[in-house]
């Protein structure tokens, strides 16, 4: 297993003798404006791809965890292949095949690719109104022989449906989308600094890799401040704090 994150919760994933590309983002730096109900008005991404675009482009299969605009976006969109196969959850075909893609498939609880195994697992983008306004999402559980147990957590906070996928499936390798996103009112839809020390109290046998930081404007948890309070809980050894561009 190779990792690459790109940029916020854009990776590129070599697993099982396939590449995949996950929740793309291909924006340029400040392409779009910023999101609506926020803290500040600095244009998205806020940072540029680490290399050129053309790398990316060409995966064996593409996952989408959802279909906000920071995880599939209008350059992704116009520019990857029509043919491309695309794995995404329950009610995300319609609009993908709108969008002129042709070979979708859903994924509702398991499904297997090649010698693969992909369990689409449940989160809470947010809490109360915020967070059924947010719509569904979906984390993957990644499986093959010969390699790690891999949790794609989606964008979710710590919660129950977190939980239970980490004690169904012993994941040695987490992905969590930190950056405690949020808006004007009500809480974080992303995981914040007290989600992940959480996470790794809850499971301490999994290795964990944050991502989803510093690259949208209303993700207001930074790297540098996951990595001052994962300094101060002792789980520097724990977490791993990827800058874009590079791999695990």
């Amino acid at each position: 297993m190779k990792i690459q994150l790109i940029r916020h919760a854009t990776l590129w994933l070599e697993y099982g003798g396939l590449t995949f590309l996950i929740d793309p983002m291909l924006s340029e730096q400040g392409a779009n404006p910023p999101i609506t109900n926020s803290a500040n008005n600095r244009r998205n991404p806020l940072v540029h791809l680490p290399g050129l675009v053309d790398q990316w482009l060409k995966p064996d299969v593409l996952l989408l965890t959802h279909l906000h605009a920071d995880h599939w976006d209008a350059a992704a969109i116009s520019m990857l292949s029509r043919d491309l196969p695309i794995l995404c959850q329950v009610g995300d075909q319609a609009q993908i095949a709108a969008q002129g893609f042709e070979h979708i498939t859903e994924i509702n609880h398991k499904h297997k690719l090649s010698n693969i195994t992909l369990t689409r697992t449940k989160g809470q983008h947010g809490t109360g109104e915020i967070g059924k306004r947010m719509g569904q999402v979906s984390g993957f559980i990644v499986q093959a022989e010969g390699e790690p147990t891999l949790y794609l957590t989606g964008d979710t906070i710590w919660c129950d449906e977190v939980k239970q996928a980490l004690d169904d499936n012993h994941p040695e390798l987490t992905i969590i989308n930190a950056g405690g996103a949020r808006f004007l009112t009500g809480g974080p839809i992303t995981m914040d600094e007290q989600d992940v020390v959480e996470l790794c109290s809850y499971a301490p046998y999994t290795s964990v890799i944050a991502v989803h930081m510093d690259a949208i404007n209303h993700c207001l948890v930074t790297r540098e401040n996951l990595q001052e309070r994962l300094e101060q809980e002792a789980l520097l050894n724990r977490v791993t704090l990827l800058q874009d561009g590079e791999w695990y």
